[in-house]
């Protein structure tokens, strides 16, 4: 027997904040769900590569970290070995791997990142710079047929 019954949380691309976590930051994300509204320890965002960006080589202490590849070409590397992926890749980082996601195509590399738990994930997205999310990355969001445009 259910005891409660949570409502869905909803959003559109339009309700999404993108952030740039340092000023000379050539990814952004755009933070979809966090422990803010979605009542769990977790993070989804929309990461969002210019043509040559990548994360900072890094990684997390407790948190698995995974992303969908939307759009674009890449690499993905962790604790030193590395694969080329693309869109519809998945790839799982696990905690305490050093890892890094880099944009190794001609275009804009797009990624859904989720990250369990949230360690202070959205946080840290939100000290960053705010920045808009453009006509392309709005287009990404809401192609029915990721990856061919």
């Amino acid at each position: 027997m259910i005891t409660h019954c949570m409502i869905p949380v909803v959003k559109s691309p339009q309700d999404y904040q993108a952030y740039r976590i340092s000023p000379n930051d050539n990814n952004k994300l755009a933070i979809i769900f966090s422990p803010a509204n979605a009542n769990a320890s977790l993070t989804v965002c929309l990461e969002v590569f210019d043509v040559g960006g990548k994360t900072p080589l890094h990684q997390h202490h407790f948190a698995v970290e995974m992303f969908f590849i939307l759009k674009g070409e890449g690499k993905a590397s962790c604790d030193g070995k590395s694969i080329n992926i693309r869109a519809g890749d998945s790839i799982l980082m696990p905690p305490t791997g050093n890892h890094i996601i880099e944009n190794t195509g001609s275009t804009r590399l797009y990624a859904l990142c989720i990250m369990v738990p949230n360690e202070d994930f959205a946080e840290l997205i939100r000290s960053g710079t705010p920045v808009d999310l453009d006509e392309e990355d709005i287009q990404v969001l809401t192609s029915s047929n990721f990856g061919k445009y």
